[in-house]
């Protein structure tokens, strides 16, 4: 067992200055003086919180863990996920996808993927499908592959209003939403549709109609990058009062300033989007391709530190308080994504937590209750990684 000593803790609201025991992978207590009253020293090590805030480790729902890219050629196919990039970005769960190369790549290889960071110590989980409509199943169909693979837990991305989308009807949108709806039920996951948002006008269109001519909520879908540019993100103003929202962490070196997830963040709850609509993901590992007429003349790859980064710019340079900032990289995303034990310290839940400094740089980092970070030094490493 591990006991964290007197550090503030965001659970993500403030519980104050207090204890955290964990052991077994779990988060055993959350209160003052656990020794004096539940347990006693023997076996235990004890970490001294003073001076630290501690908060739940990141979960990035939107990463390319096997790769992704190709819109350059075979030169611009963008490397796998390795475990040392979750750590130094304070990630403790990643959701894996394919996206827009569903052609030369598989979902079998996203799998194995998924498995290989299970076993690395992290949380992960994935989506079946790609961009492409029909999408690619391991099992031939979203639902089956959501109900019967405990590692699926949704669809996506599946692109829409983009050059590179498949354009599916929204009969089609609606048939792939309610499959993936029943297999959620079925399996008591999630069961959304991650849905990939172009430059188009009227980005939100097709899910509107969807909507409007089923059963279907607007909350069975997540779209994304909707900071990718100003009208989009002036669409998902109006939108995400009444679904979900999530916005691109764009890293710092691809110079997306105009589009930066902690000012659409703000912007969207000062337009009245409820703050639990709201998550920022990375594009971990995807390329970042810039086309002009169809043309490709940038290209970028996305890094899992840029949720990291955006959260510590919601709390300095927008002035949020942390117990505000944290939800739309913890609790929320565990939320819409019924990942049940993750996204808040609370006893019972698992021990992915995250111990920042007074320069709020990771001092320890621990996921499902190992330590994996200590004193600012990863203690692991992926497999092949020097």
């Amino acid at each position: 067992m591990i006991l964290i000593e007197k550090t503030d803790v965001y659970a993500p609201e403030y519980l104050g200055k207090t204890d955290i025991l964990i052991g077994g992978g779990k988060i055993l207590a959350v209160g003052n003086n656990l020794i004096d009253q539940r347990f006693s020293k023997i076996d235990m090590e004890i970490i001294d919180g003073s001076g630290m805030k501690t908060i739940p480790g990141l979960i990035d729902g939107h990463v390319h863990i096997a790769g992704s890219g190709g819109e350059g050629g075979p030169s611009t196919r963008t490397p796998e996920l390795q475990l040392s990039q979750m750590l130094h970005a304070g990630v403790t769960t990643v959701i894996g996808l394919l996206g827009t190369d569903g052609m030369t790549r598989n979902l079998e290889g996203v799998l194995m993927k998924v498995k290989s960071l299970r076993a690395e110590g992290v949380s992960a989980w994935m989506y079946t499908g790609a961009y492409q409509v029909p999408t690619p199943t391991i099992l031939g169909d979203v639902g089956r592959d959501i109900s019967l693979i405990d590692e699926i837990i949704g669809v996506g991305e599946v692109a829409i209003s983009d050059h590179r989308s498949s354009e599916p009807s929204v009969r089609e949108l609606i048939r792939m939403a309610v499959h993936a709806r029943i297999g959620g039920m079925f399996s008591g996951k999630s069961g959304i549709v991650n849905l990939h948002i172009g430059n188009r006008k009227n980005p939100f269109d097709l899910i509107y109609k969807a909507v409007e001519r089923s059963d279907l909520q607007f909350t069975q879908f997540l779209p994304t990058h909707c900071n990718r540019n100003d009208h989009l993100l002036a669409e998902a103003k109006t939108y995400g009062k009444n679904g979900y929202i999530d916005l691109t962490a764009y890293p710092k070196e691809f110079g997306y300033e105009n589009n930066k997830a902690s000012r659409a963040v703000a912007e969207l709850l000062d337009a009245g989007v409820p703050l639990n609509h709201i998550t920022v993901t990375s594009d971990g590992c995807g390329s970042l391709p810039v086309f002009e007429e169809g043309r490709l003349v940038k290209l970028g790859i996305g890094s899992p530190d840029a949720i990291f980064h955006t959260l510590i710019e919601l709390v300095s340079n927008e002035a949020m308080p942390w117990e505000k900032a944290l939800p739309v990289v913890t609790s929320n995303p565990a939320e819409i994504l019924k990942l049940t034990n993750k996204g808040h310290i609370e006893v019972g839940k698992d021990a992915d937590l995250v111990l920042l400094d007074d320069k709020n740089e990771i001092e320890y980092l621990f996921a499902n209750g190992v330590m994996m970070t200590r004193k600012g030094k990863l203690l692991r490493k992926g497999t092949f990684e020097d």
